[in-house]
């Protein structure tokens, strides 16, 4: 390993690594060793000690994530060993199925990377300089494990301008095309890989489409639809579903998903979710379910403060729509905002629209996007589904 730089962290780094947390701050960093953009580098405390490999970037304001806490060649039998584990991992959560989240970065001490599957084909985003340099090297794991029809870098997140890296998507192997067909919890659903949001699809949210059918009934309302997720798994168990959303694109998609899956009850509306609820209450109408699945409100921690109020309002609107016994479905996927953040929200909601709401059931994320206890930032989905008593 004398091949790798070394990076020296402060007492302050060593003691960050030690709460099992994996990234160090430039701030944080005593001597670079002129460590190049984004090279596995040894990293040690400030009496030499060793304290394991990391990835090193020269933009970002976190200067480290560390890969392991040994000191190892960082190569194609490193890469072989996380990913195969990664796969284990997915073949115990989410037995034989054909789309899922193959690596979730930190949750499967890959940190900066992320990796899904749609059917045969893999979209990847390399976020970090680290990551991008090894790209190729895990580029030629995934064929010999999975042999997909093509992978796609979907490089396009914003997370790479930290990094002082292109945000440029190009397929690595074989083909992708702009459409894939996939299936997940009985459903057909179109992806595009290229364009749609994240990776594609939402993912994350597989599980919590299940678990709120079990608990939908009657006239339901899905705000913020995007591709229809929400309202297609509700339609079996409602008399009827409304899907609403502000982007066409998005809605085309989710039309399409309702016809490939012959659903007749679910119509969809391009709207701004909280001008329609506001005429919705004017109209006097009801629902006896609702989901509310907004974009993230909040990017950063200063934003929080203003996101809670947006949360409040967009909760209290909705509360007014609900009909007694109904049943709400609330998501963030703000890491910024806690769960016990949105709990307060709706409890504060709740008291402004005279309301009062049992807690049936409190979710995160699938279980193929795994959180890491003592890395918060893995935990950034939460959802609530409550009941109005």
């Amino acid at each position: 390993m004398h091949e790798a730089p070394q990076v020296v962290v402060t007492r302050r780094g060593e003691d960050r690594l030690a709460s099992g947390h994996p990234w160090v701050y430039r701030a944080d960093i005593a001597k670079d060793g002129g460590a190049p953009a984004g090279a596995a580098v040894r990293v040690v405390n400030p009496r030499g000690q060793a304290l394991g490999m990391a990835h090193y970037s020269t933009t970002s304001q976190i200067a480290l994530r560390r890969l392991t806490p040994k000191t190892v060649a960082i190569d194609r039998e490193f890469w072989m060993a996380r990913l195969r584990a990664a796969l284990d991992h997915r073949e115990r959560v989410a037995p034989g199925a054909e789309a899922y989240r193959v690596v979730h970065a930190e949750g499967d001490l890959l940190p900066g990377l992320v990796v899904d599957r749609y059917g045969p084909v893999l979209c990847a985003q390399f976020l970090t300089q680290g990551m991008e340099a090894a790209r190729d090297e895990i580029a030629d794991c995934f064929e010999e494990l999975l042999r997909p029809a093509g992978i796609l870098a979907r490089n396009d997140a914003p997370a790479r301008k930290h990094e002082g890296v292109p945000e440029v998507s190009e397929v690595l192997r074989g083909e992708v095309p702009q459409d894939v067909e996939t299936a997940f919890n009985g459903l057909r659903w179109r992806v595009q890989p290229w364009a749609g949001q994240k990776t594609g699809v939402y993912l994350d949210q597989r599980e919590n489409y299940v678990a709120a059918a079990r608990q939908a009934r009657g006239r339901a309302l899905d705000c913020f639809t995007s591709t229809g997720g929400f309202a297609l798994h509700l339609a079996a168990r409602c008399d009827s579903v409304e899907g609403v959303d502000s982007s066409a694109a998005a809605l085309a998609t989710a039309e399409h998903n309702r016809e490939m899956n012959g659903i007749t009850n679910v119509q969809f509306r391009e709207a701004d979710v909280f001008d329609l609820l506001g005429g919705y209450t004017r109209q006097r109408r009801q629902y006896d379910t609702i989901v509310l699945d907004p974009p993230a409100f909040a990017k950063n921690r200063a934003a929080v403060e203003g996101a809670l109020r947006g949360y409040k309002d967009l909760h209290v609107k909705a509360l007014r729509l609900l009909a007694p016994g109904g049943v709400l479905v609330t998501c963030s996927c703000s890491y910024h905002v806690s769960e016990a953040d949105l709990l307060n929200v709706a409890a504060e909601a709740a008291l402004d629209a005279g309301r009062t709401l049992r807690v049936l059931e409190r979710r995160a994320q699938a279980a193929d996007h795994p959180v890491l206890l003592t890395v918060p930032e893995t935990l950034y989905l939460k959802c609530l589904i409550l009941e109005a008593l």
